[in-house]
């Protein structure tokens, strides 16, 4: 049943990007087309992250923020790599997500190890 939530709190993060890409890129007055060739991505895949469909990597999103004149920040956290809580600096998160000498997939999975330590040490507080 966890599982379940998780993927309708993971539907609702990409959903809520999905939005508000396209409210920033109807906001810029680009098409979908122009925003993809500016971005390096195509048209369906931007589409895609627009629908909540897809979920693009830290890259794509940092493409996206430069187009569209947004911070990258802002963008990781609406998609739900970095946690705006108070408690969550995401000063380690930023720091892979712009670590060059690492793929996207490293990124990920640093991430993901990252964000298992913050959810095991928050249970073990709470017990």
């Amino acid at each position: 049943m966890a599982k379940n939530k998780d993927d309708k709190t993971a539907k609702s993060v990409v959903d809520s990007l999905g939005d508000y890409l396209k409210e920033q890129r109807l906001a810029s007055r680009l098409s979908l087309r122009q925003l993809a060739d500016q971005v390096g991505v195509s048209n369906p895949y931007l589409s895609q992250i627009e629908r909540g469909l897809r979920r693009p990597s830290a890259e794509v999103l940092q493409q996206l923020a430069k187009a569209l004149r947004v911070s990258a920040e802002q963008l990781y956290v609406r998609a739900g790599i970095v946690h705006p809580d108070p408690g969550h600096a995401g000063s380690v998160e930023l720091a892979v997500l712009s670590d060059a000498g690492l793929s996207e997939r490293q990124k990920q999975s640093l991430l993901d190890v990252y964000a298992s330590f913050l959810a095991l040490n928050e249970r073990d507080s709470q017990s």
